[in-house]
Protein backbone atom coordinates (compact mmCIF):
# COMPACT_ATOMS: atom_id res chain seq x y z
CA UNK A 1 0.00 0.00 0.00
CA UNK A 2 1.70 3.51 -0.99
CA UNK A 3 1.18 5.77 1.40
CA UNK A 4 -1.29 8.70 -0.62
CA UNK A 5 0.76 11.66 -2.08
CA UNK A 6 3.98 10.33 -0.52
CA UNK A 7 6.62 13.15 0.14
CA UNK A 8 10.13 12.59 2.25
CA UNK A 9 10.94 15.82 4.07
CA UNK A 10 13.46 14.21 5.56
CA UNK A 11 16.02 14.77 2.89
CA UNK A 12 19.28 14.65 4.13
CA UNK A 13 22.29 16.92 1.98
CA UNK A 14 25.58 18.51 2.30
CA UNK A 15 27.24 21.00 0.79
CA UNK A 16 30.70 20.54 2.79
CA UNK A 17 31.36 16.96 3.93
CA UNK A 18 33.46 16.64 7.91
CA UNK A 19 35.50 14.21 7.79
CA UNK A 20 35.08 10.83 8.85
CA UNK A 21 37.07 11.38 12.58
CA UNK A 22 35.89 11.93 16.07
CA UNK A 23 36.93 15.48 15.50
CA UNK A 24 33.82 15.52 12.53
CA UNK A 25 31.14 14.55 14.92
CA UNK A 26 32.84 17.00 17.78
CA UNK A 27 32.18 19.32 14.88
CA UNK A 28 28.20 18.54 14.90
CA UNK A 29 28.00 18.64 18.41
CA UNK A 30 29.34 22.58 18.21
CA UNK A 31 27.08 22.94 15.14
CA UNK A 32 24.24 21.77 17.37
CA UNK A 33 25.34 24.23 20.33
CA UNK A 34 25.61 27.01 18.33
CA UNK A 35 22.95 26.40 16.18
CA UNK A 36 24.07 27.29 12.81
CA UNK A 37 20.29 27.20 11.12
CA UNK A 38 21.76 26.81 7.43
CA UNK A 39 23.63 23.67 8.60
CA UNK A 40 20.47 22.96 9.55
CA UNK A 41 18.55 23.50 6.58
CA UNK A 42 20.52 21.26 4.60
CA UNK A 43 19.93 18.68 7.12
CA UNK A 44 24.16 18.54 7.79
CA UNK A 45 24.95 16.12 10.64
CA UNK A 46 27.13 14.26 9.97
CA UNK A 47 30.55 12.42 8.67
CA UNK A 48 29.99 10.46 5.42
CA UNK A 49 30.49 7.20 5.26
CA UNK A 50 30.51 5.48 1.75
CA UNK A 51 29.63 1.77 0.64
CA UNK A 52 27.31 0.43 -1.69
CA UNK A 53 24.59 -2.14 -1.51
CA UNK A 54 20.89 -3.02 -0.85
CA UNK A 55 19.40 -3.48 2.46
CA UNK A 56 16.33 -5.04 4.26
CA UNK A 57 13.62 -3.17 6.01
CA UNK A 58 10.73 -3.60 7.69
CA UNK A 59 7.25 -3.33 5.66
CA UNK A 60 6.62 -0.71 3.48
CA UNK A 61 9.79 1.41 4.10
CA UNK A 62 8.46 5.09 3.05
CA UNK A 63 10.76 7.74 4.48
CA UNK A 64 14.18 7.89 6.00
CA UNK A 65 16.93 9.79 8.10
CA UNK A 66 20.13 10.03 9.14
CA UNK A 67 21.70 10.65 12.82
CA UNK A 68 24.93 11.29 12.04
CA UNK A 69 25.78 7.75 12.11
CA UNK A 70 22.96 5.41 11.09
CA UNK A 71 19.77 5.20 8.90
CA UNK A 72 16.42 5.26 10.33
CA UNK A 73 13.67 3.91 7.95
CA UNK A 74 9.95 4.07 8.82
CA UNK A 75 7.92 0.91 7.88
CA UNK A 76 4.60 2.22 6.57
CA UNK A 77 3.07 -1.25 7.26
CA UNK A 78 3.92 -2.84 10.13
CA UNK A 79 3.84 0.23 12.49
CA UNK A 80 8.02 0.52 12.89
CA UNK A 81 11.40 1.93 12.59
CA UNK A 82 14.09 -0.19 11.77
CA UNK A 83 17.57 1.48 12.62
CA UNK A 84 20.60 0.60 9.97
CA UNK A 85 24.48 1.33 10.74
CA UNK A 86 25.79 3.53 7.43
CA UNK A 87 28.95 1.73 7.84
CA UNK A 88 27.41 -1.22 6.90
CA UNK A 89 23.88 -1.75 6.69
CA UNK A 90 23.99 -3.52 10.22
CA UNK A 91 20.22 -3.82 11.54
CA UNK A 92 20.56 -2.20 14.77
CA UNK A 93 16.88 -2.39 16.04
CA UNK A 94 13.60 -2.51 15.21
CA UNK A 95 11.29 -0.05 17.73
CA UNK A 96 7.69 0.28 17.33
CA UNK A 97 5.79 3.74 16.49
CA UNK A 98 2.47 4.74 15.97
CA UNK A 99 -0.33 3.40 13.31
CA UNK A 100 1.70 3.72 9.23
CA UNK A 101 4.64 6.32 9.92
CA UNK A 102 5.31 7.76 6.98
CA UNK A 103 7.72 10.02 7.64
CA UNK A 104 10.67 10.77 10.16
CA UNK A 105 13.49 13.63 11.05
CA UNK A 106 16.52 13.67 13.30
CA UNK A 107 16.59 16.63 15.53
CA UNK A 108 20.54 16.30 16.66
CA UNK A 109 19.78 14.18 19.72
CA UNK A 110 16.34 12.15 19.07
CA UNK A 111 14.26 10.89 15.87
CA UNK A 112 10.58 12.30 15.53
CA UNK A 113 8.07 10.12 13.24
CA UNK A 114 5.22 11.06 11.59
CA UNK A 115 2.14 8.70 12.25
CA UNK A 116 -0.15 9.14 9.38
CA UNK A 117 -3.17 7.20 10.72
CA UNK A 118 -2.89 7.92 14.21
CA UNK A 119 -2.83 11.66 13.89
CA UNK A 120 0.70 12.03 16.29
CA UNK A 121 4.30 12.08 16.57
CA UNK A 122 6.50 9.84 18.40
CA UNK A 123 9.61 10.71 19.81
CA UNK A 124 11.84 8.35 20.10
CA UNK A 125 15.50 8.51 21.88
CA UNK A 126 18.49 7.81 18.81
CA UNK A 127 20.72 6.37 20.94
CA UNK A 128 18.63 3.24 21.95
CA UNK A 129 14.95 3.95 20.26
CA UNK A 130 13.17 4.34 23.66
CA UNK A 131 10.29 6.18 23.36
CA UNK A 132 10.36 9.48 24.85
CA UNK A 133 6.76 10.28 24.10
CA UNK A 134 3.76 11.05 21.80
CA UNK A 135 2.26 13.95 20.82
CA UNK A 136 -0.99 14.98 18.87
CA UNK A 137 -0.74 16.53 15.42
CA UNK A 138 -2.99 17.52 13.04
CA UNK A 139 -5.10 15.58 10.93
CA UNK A 140 -2.95 12.89 8.52
CA UNK A 141 0.40 14.13 9.35
CA UNK A 142 2.25 13.05 6.21
CA UNK A 143 6.07 15.07 6.73
CA UNK A 144 8.13 16.27 9.41
CA UNK A 145 10.88 18.73 8.95
CA UNK A 146 13.28 20.01 12.33
CA UNK A 147 14.39 23.75 12.10
CA UNK A 148 16.93 23.66 14.83
CA UNK A 149 14.59 24.05 17.83
CA UNK A 150 11.16 23.13 16.67
CA UNK A 151 9.40 20.20 14.76
CA UNK A 152 6.81 21.14 12.13
CA UNK A 153 4.20 18.30 11.05
CA UNK A 154 2.38 18.49 7.80
CA UNK A 155 -1.13 17.37 8.05
CA UNK A 156 -2.81 15.93 4.74
CA UNK A 157 -6.47 15.71 5.98
CA UNK A 158 -6.60 19.16 7.74
CA UNK A 159 -4.99 21.02 5.82
CA UNK A 160 -2.68 22.33 8.34
CA UNK A 161 1.06 22.55 9.89
CA UNK A 162 1.73 21.92 13.39
CA UNK A 163 4.48 23.54 15.23
CA UNK A 164 6.19 21.47 17.81
CA UNK A 165 8.66 22.34 20.47
CA UNK A 166 11.16 19.63 20.32
CA UNK A 167 12.70 19.86 23.34
CA UNK A 168 9.17 18.78 24.99
CA UNK A 169 6.51 18.45 22.10
CA UNK A 170 4.54 21.40 22.97
CA UNK A 171 2.34 22.84 20.48
CA UNK A 172 3.58 26.53 19.82
CA UNK A 173 1.38 27.32 16.60
CA UNK A 174 -1.12 26.00 13.91
CA UNK A 175 -0.88 27.46 10.38
CA UNK A 176 -2.90 26.75 7.35
CA UNK A 177 -1.51 25.84 4.07
CA UNK A 178 -2.74 24.73 1.07
CA UNK A 179 -4.80 21.58 0.19
CA UNK A 180 -3.21 18.20 1.20
CA UNK A 181 0.31 19.62 2.28
CA UNK A 182 2.36 16.60 1.58
CA UNK A 183 5.71 17.61 2.48
CA UNK A 184 7.76 20.58 4.81
CA UNK A 185 11.16 21.66 4.70
CA UNK A 186 13.41 24.37 6.42
CA UNK A 187 15.41 26.67 4.18
CA UNK A 188 17.40 28.33 7.30
CA UNK A 189 14.77 30.73 8.01
CA UNK A 190 11.52 29.79 6.55
CA UNK A 191 9.43 26.76 6.28
CA UNK A 192 7.76 25.54 2.68
CA UNK A 193 4.71 23.10 2.19
CA UNK A 194 3.86 21.47 -0.87
CA UNK A 195 0.26 21.26 -1.30
CA UNK A 196 -0.62 18.43 -3.28
CA UNK A 197 -4.10 19.19 -4.08
CA UNK A 198 -3.34 23.07 -4.48
CA UNK A 199 -0.52 22.58 -7.18
CA UNK A 200 1.80 25.43 -5.21
CA UNK A 201 3.63 25.72 -2.15
CA UNK A 202 3.08 27.82 0.66
CA UNK A 203 6.10 29.69 2.49
CA UNK A 204 5.70 29.84 6.13
CA UNK A 205 8.27 32.62 8.28
CA UNK A 206 9.68 29.96 10.58
CA UNK A 207 9.40 32.61 13.95
CA UNK A 208 5.91 32.52 14.05
CA UNK A 209 4.00 31.08 10.75
CA UNK A 210 3.26 34.15 9.20
CA UNK A 211 1.87 32.99 5.44
CA UNK A 212 5.12 34.68 3.50
CA UNK A 213 3.78 33.66 -0.04
CA UNK A 214 1.94 31.05 -2.25
CA UNK A 215 4.02 30.07 -5.44
CA UNK A 216 2.50 27.83 -7.95
CA UNK A 217 4.45 24.69 -9.34
CA UNK A 218 3.64 21.36 -11.27
CA UNK A 219 0.26 18.80 -10.49
CA UNK A 220 0.04 17.19 -7.43
CA UNK A 221 3.37 18.45 -5.63
CA UNK A 222 4.75 16.01 -3.07
CA UNK A 223 8.80 15.95 -1.86
CA UNK A 224 10.37 19.18 -1.58
CA UNK A 225 14.29 20.23 -0.93
CA UNK A 226 16.67 23.28 -0.23
CA UNK A 227 19.77 23.29 -2.23
CA UNK A 228 21.24 25.80 -0.18
CA UNK A 229 19.74 29.17 -2.13
CA UNK A 230 16.79 27.02 -3.89
CA UNK A 231 13.53 25.17 -3.40
CA UNK A 232 13.12 21.79 -5.34
CA UNK A 233 9.92 20.62 -5.66
CA UNK A 234 8.75 17.09 -7.24
CA UNK A 235 5.03 17.42 -9.11
CA UNK A 236 4.00 13.88 -8.57
CA UNK A 237 1.76 13.45 -11.64
CA UNK A 238 3.53 16.46 -13.61
CA UNK A 239 6.67 13.43 -13.74
CA UNK A 240 8.72 16.94 -13.36
CA UNK A 241 9.91 19.00 -10.41
CA UNK A 242 10.29 22.65 -10.23
CA UNK A 243 12.89 24.55 -8.91
CA UNK A 244 12.17 28.13 -7.14
CA UNK A 245 14.03 30.40 -5.95
CA UNK A 246 13.99 30.31 -1.89
CA UNK A 247 13.80 34.34 -1.40
CA UNK A 248 11.15 35.18 -3.48
CA UNK A 249 9.60 32.24 -5.00
CA UNK A 250 10.39 32.97 -8.32
CA UNK A 251 10.57 30.05 -10.46
CA UNK A 252 13.48 29.20 -12.11
CA UNK A 253 13.07 26.46 -13.87
CA UNK A 254 11.13 23.01 -14.79
CA UNK A 255 12.57 19.79 -15.45
CA UNK A 256 11.37 16.49 -16.68
CA UNK A 257 12.12 13.52 -14.60
CA UNK A 258 10.59 10.05 -14.78
CA UNK A 259 6.56 9.05 -13.91
CA UNK A 260 5.24 10.00 -10.58
CA UNK A 261 8.07 11.91 -9.40
CA UNK A 262 7.53 12.11 -5.41
CA UNK A 263 10.80 12.01 -3.50
CA UNK A 264 13.78 15.05 -4.09
CA UNK A 265 17.22 15.32 -1.91
CA UNK A 266 20.36 17.48 -2.58
CA UNK A 267 23.45 15.74 -2.49
CA UNK A 268 25.66 19.10 -2.37
CA UNK A 269 25.72 19.38 -6.32
CA UNK A 270 23.07 17.63 -7.81
CA UNK A 271 19.47 16.85 -7.17
CA UNK A 272 18.19 13.38 -6.89
CA UNK A 273 14.40 12.37 -7.66
CA UNK A 274 12.60 9.24 -7.32
CA UNK A 275 10.15 7.83 -9.33
CA UNK A 276 7.77 5.69 -8.20
CA UNK A 277 6.36 4.16 -11.26
CA UNK A 278 9.44 3.86 -12.63
CA UNK A 279 11.44 2.15 -9.92
CA UNK A 280 14.51 4.59 -10.88
CA UNK A 281 15.63 7.75 -9.78
CA UNK A 282 16.86 10.93 -11.79
CA UNK A 283 19.75 12.76 -11.02
CA UNK A 284 20.16 16.36 -12.55
CA UNK A 285 22.43 18.71 -11.85
CA UNK A 286 21.54 21.60 -9.74
CA UNK A 287 22.57 24.31 -11.21
CA UNK A 288 20.75 23.84 -14.07
CA UNK A 289 18.79 21.18 -14.21
CA UNK A 290 20.77 18.95 -16.94
CA UNK A 291 20.00 15.42 -16.54
CA UNK A 292 22.89 13.13 -15.48
CA UNK A 293 21.50 9.96 -15.59
CA UNK A 294 18.98 8.06 -14.07
CA UNK A 295 19.40 4.91 -11.93
CA UNK A 296 17.55 1.43 -11.57
CA UNK A 297 16.40 0.95 -7.39
CA UNK A 298 13.78 -1.45 -6.13
CA UNK A 299 9.94 -1.52 -6.46
CA UNK A 300 8.26 1.70 -5.76
CA UNK A 301 10.98 3.95 -4.68
CA UNK A 302 9.87 6.75 -2.61
CA UNK A 303 12.18 8.49 0.20
CA UNK A 304 15.57 9.78 -1.17
CA UNK A 305 18.13 11.18 1.09
CA UNK A 306 22.15 12.14 0.94
CA UNK A 307 24.71 10.59 3.59
CA UNK A 308 27.25 12.27 2.14
CA UNK A 309 28.89 10.04 -0.26
CA UNK A 310 25.79 8.22 -1.21
CA UNK A 311 22.23 8.22 -1.78
CA UNK A 312 19.83 6.33 -0.42
CA UNK A 313 16.06 4.93 -1.55
CA UNK A 314 13.43 3.46 0.24
CA UNK A 315 11.79 0.74 -1.91
CA UNK A 316 7.98 0.40 -0.86
CA UNK A 317 7.38 -2.51 -2.53
CA UNK A 318 10.67 -4.72 -2.11
CA UNK A 319 10.92 -3.70 1.32
CA UNK A 320 14.31 -2.97 1.65
CA UNK A 321 16.94 0.30 0.56
CA UNK A 322 19.21 0.95 -2.19
CA UNK A 323 22.23 2.95 -1.75
CA UNK A 324 24.00 4.13 -4.54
Amino acid sequence: MRPTLFATCLLVSMAVILGCTSSGMAQVNATLAGVNYEKIALLKWYPAIQNGSTFSAGKNPSSLAFDGANVWVANYGDDTVTKLRAADGANLGTYGAGANPIAVAYDGADLWVANQLQDTVTKLRAADGAKLGSFLAGAGPQSIAFDGANIWVANAVSNNVYKLRAADGTNLGIFGAGLNPSAVAYDGANIWVTNGASNNVTKLRATDGVNLGTFNVGNSPAGVAFDGANIWVANSRSNNVTKLRAADGTNLGTFTVGTYPVGVAFDGANIWVSNALDNNVTKLRGADGVNLGTFTVGADPLGVAFDGANIWVTNNASGNLSKL
